[in-house]
Parts: C-alpha cells; structure tokens; sequence
C-alpha cells in the first residue's frame, strides 16, 4: 500500500510502535505494519458502507415491481430518505470525535448500519423500506468524519491525499461488491435476500474496529493536550471555514459530482433493462454459459456494472490522490486541475453512452466515465482537512460531507427521478397511455408503455450529467484560492 505509507516489511499481526519506526517517520504515532492494518481495515469497512448503502440501485427494478413504485419513491428512497439523517447526525458525531475514541464511534456504527440493512429484507411495503434505510443513514453517518480525522492522525502529511484517496476507493469497491452480489442473490433468491446477504459482513468489521483500532491520542501526548487547550466550538469552525473561500468552492463542486454521481445509481440498471432489454438479456445467457452459472439479466447488469464501473472507479480514486500528492507538493493548486477537467470530459463521454444503441458500447464507456468521475476523491478531502487546523479536522470533514451529502445524495436520485417521471410522459405511445396506466397495462399497450419510460430515464440522466460544467467552474474557483487557504 505505497500510496498511503512509506514502505516497510508487513507484520504478522498489527503491534506498538516500535522505536525504528519512529524514528523512520516523525509524527506518526504507530508502526508503519501496523499503519498499513489500520488502512486497509478502514477502507474494508468504507466498503462494507457503501456495499450497504448502494446495493439498493441493483434492487431498483424488483423492489418497483413487487412494491408497485414510481421512480421518484425509487429515488426518495435511495437517496433523501438515507441522506437526511446521515447528513444531519454526521455533525454532532463529528464533534464528538474530536476528543472521545473515535475507533469505537467507527465500530458502533457499522454495527447499527449493517443491522438496518438486515432489516430491509423485512419490509413489507414502501414506508417501511423507507425507514429501514433511515436507519442505515443514522448509522452510516458515525463513519467517515471520525475515520478521516483518523486517517489525517496515522500518516504523514505528504501521503495525506493519496490515504485519504485509498480510503476513498471503498465508494466504488463497495458499489462494485454491492451491484454484483445484489444482482446475482437478487436472480437467484430474490431481492429481500440480498439486502440480509449485505448486513452480514458488517458486523465482523464492527468487533474489528472496536478491539483493533488504536486511537492515536492515547499516544500523541502532546497532540492530546493541544486538542484539548485549543479545542474549538462549532460556531468557531464555522467562522474559520466561512474565510476560506477554497473550503465552499471543493464543498460545492463535490455536491454536484455527487449529485451527477447518487442520481444516476439507482437507474443505471433500470435503464439497460428498459432500453436494452434484448440485448441484456442475450448478454447475460451468453455470459452464463462461458461463466458456467444461471445468469439472468439483473444479475448480468450488476456483474456488468460492478466490475466495470466499480474496477475503473477504484483505479481513479485511487490515482486522483496519487496525482495530487505528486505534483502538490510543487504547487497546491495542482489539487484542482485534475477534477476540474474530468468534469469537464466526463459530459460528452456519459451523453454517448445512453445515447449510442448498443449496450456493448455503452458499458466500456461507462467504465471511463466511472474513472473520471472518481478523480476528485483524494484532491477534495485532502484539501478540506488542509485547510483547518489539526482540533477542527473532523468537524470540518463533517461539515463538508453534510453539504456533498445532502446535495448529491439528499436530492440526486429524489430529482433525477422526477425527471425520469415528467419526462416519460412526454414520450408517450401513440396511444396516449400515461405512465400511471403502465401498472395496468397489458399486452402490446404494456410494450408502448415501456418506450415511455425508457426515454424518459435516459433523458433524465443526459439533463442531470450536464450539471458537470458548474463542478468544473467551482473546481477552477477552488485552483485560484487554495494556496493561500492551506494552513495544515
């Protein structure tokens, strides 16, 4: 793991720290073995969170089938319902980071997200989901504050953005693991088996964070007593970050990524099923047979986009921190330019992708876009715990994901699902059947119906993707500022 730690011999097993160690890297509290073990099971468990969070895209097509929805109650339920309280809490438990035991914050909350993921396979109507998903936000949001003022703590400051970006690849790690094992559970046992499938794991990693992970202030002694001399009051992070322009221009040109990003989730899948329907279909049993297993096409979809999108999403977060640190070091506003163009190629690269006829096309397409569109990962965190001081770190990562959060995933899929709805009307049959009457209809009128609905998501996506010329222009804001802003 070179990108996150200087290199060192692995241990069996995660010890103290040992004194040549200190000595090879100044200001990091742990060995580098162990250093590395705490790394990767971080990033273990920011998979388990967004497996647990994402796996719910895939389900997207049944779950609206068995429970009779429209695609914006798909995207109230992916996406606001979840974000609201993972936004919100995300702060208080972002202060309560700053000076209590941030690893065992970490383990409860998987315990708690993982368990209401469970819960989803339970859900007898749409309500219900929606309040089991409430919880998987109330769980989820005791993690990534607390493990990215962690993560600042554990490696030095020149590795910072590329740790950050290796902590980061759990995002599409976890949509890769999350759309394949839902996709291929969901054709074999249903979808309520792959939402119990998906809470399992989490609970291993739970026991993991409480009993392995060191809290780092045990050991910077002088750390320890700086936090607590100079702890800060929310309102006093907020009137720091309210100076630091760079701060709300990466928070604001993340939110719309993010917005781009959670709104096409949930109807990727859905919008091969309903376009390319015989395509998908005649892929997934040609895909069966050379893999030798019962392939349907929600469980091809989700084989398809996860190692896909999920291989070349892990590669670009990871490479988007790699860049960063690189040429950072030389002039931060280097940070910038990267994302800044990406989300600039990423616009005319996703339009040919939903627009082109033949999915075999679109997929590979979808893998560049899905290595773009993780470039920013490591530049933005890394310069939003930069540019605070070390005792505002985690409030500060939990101010910013509050805003990437509650813009991208809050109202992402809740509007590009209302898209997706206004806009398959206006593709009516020529026998005027509304998209209401789709739940009713049969035979060639159920047909018609489709190519309503099947354009009305593609457009939805070609709207919501344009959105990436804002991101680029607050990413190029962010360039101008970001020098001046940096203060740790």
């Amino acid at each position: 793991m070179t990108s996150t730690t200087p290199d060192a011999k692995p241990q069996v097993a995660p010890g103290p720290p040992r004194a040549a160690d200190a000595a090879a890297a100044p200001g990091v509290p742990f060995s580098r073995g162990y250093t590395r073990y705490a790394m990767w099971l971080l990033l273990g468990i920011y998979v388990i969170n967004f497996l647990d969070r994402q796996v719910i895209n895939i389900l997207a097509e049944p779950i609206k089938q068995e429970l009779k929805l429209a695609d914006w109650q798909l995207g109230l339920m992916s996406g606001l319902a979840f974000a609201v309280f993972y936004t919100v809490l995300g702060i208080p438990i972002a202060r309560l980071a700053e000076r209590k035991n941030r690893p065992i914050i970490i383990g409860t909350s998987v315990a708690v997200w993982s368990g209401f993921t469970a819960l989803c396979a339970f859900a007898g109507n749409f309500w219900q989901l929606v309040l089991f998903r409430i919880g998987v936000g109330v769980g989820e949001a005791g993690c990534t504050p607390p493990a990215h003022s962690l993560i600042v703590d554990y490696v030095p400051k020149e590795k910072r953005a590329s740790a950050l970006a290796f902590y980061s690849m759990g995002t599409p790690i976890g949509g890769l693991i999350g759309l394949v094992m839902g996709g291929m559970v969901a054709d074999a046992y249903g979808w309520r088996a792959a939402f119990l499938i998906a809470g399992v794991p989490g609970l291993l990693f739970a026991a993991l964070a409480i009993f392995t992970l060191k809290e780092p202030r045990r050991i910077m002694a002088q750390h320890a007593s700086k936090v607590t001399a100079e702890m800060a009051s929310f309102s006093d992070t907020v009137r720091y970050l309210a100076k630091r322009n760079t701060f709300w221009f990466i928070a604001f040109a993340a939110a719309i990524k993010a917005f781009i990003g959670y709104g096409h989730a949930p109807f990727t899948a859905s919008f091969f099923l309903r376009n390319h329907t015989a395509e998908i279909a005649s892929l997934a049993e040609f895909w069966g047979n050379i893999l030798g297993i019962n392939l349907g096409p929600i469980g091809f979809i989700g084989l398809a986009l996860g190692v896909i999108s999920g291989t070349a999403g892990a590669f670009g977060a990871w490479m988007g921190g790699v860049i960063a640190d690189k040429y950072g070091k030389h002039d931060l506003r280097a940070y910038m330019v990267t994302p800044a163009i990406a989300s600039l190629i990423t616009i005319p690269i996703y339009i040919v992708a939903v627009t082109i006829e033949s999915a075999s096309i679109a997929l590979p397409l979808l893998a560049i876009n899905a290595f773009l569109g993780t470039l920013w990962y490591g530049p933005v965190y890394g310069t939003g715990q930069s540019v605070v001081p070390p005792h505002m770190r985690a409030t500060a990562a939990a101010l910013l994901l509050f805003i990437i959060n509650l813009v991208g995933l809050g109202l992402g899929p809740l509007a590009v699902g209302i898209m997706s709805d206004v806009m398959a009307n206006v593709f009516l049959g020529a026998d005027g059947l509304s998209v209401g009457a789709c739940k009713t209809a049969l035979g060639a009128a159920k047909a018609t119906c489709a190519v309503g609905v099947g354009e009305g998501v593609r457009w939805a996506l070609i709207l919501s993707t344009s959105f990436g010329l804002a991101a680029f222009v607050c990413f190029w804001l962010a360039r101008r500022t970001i020098r001046e802003d940096t203060v740790s």
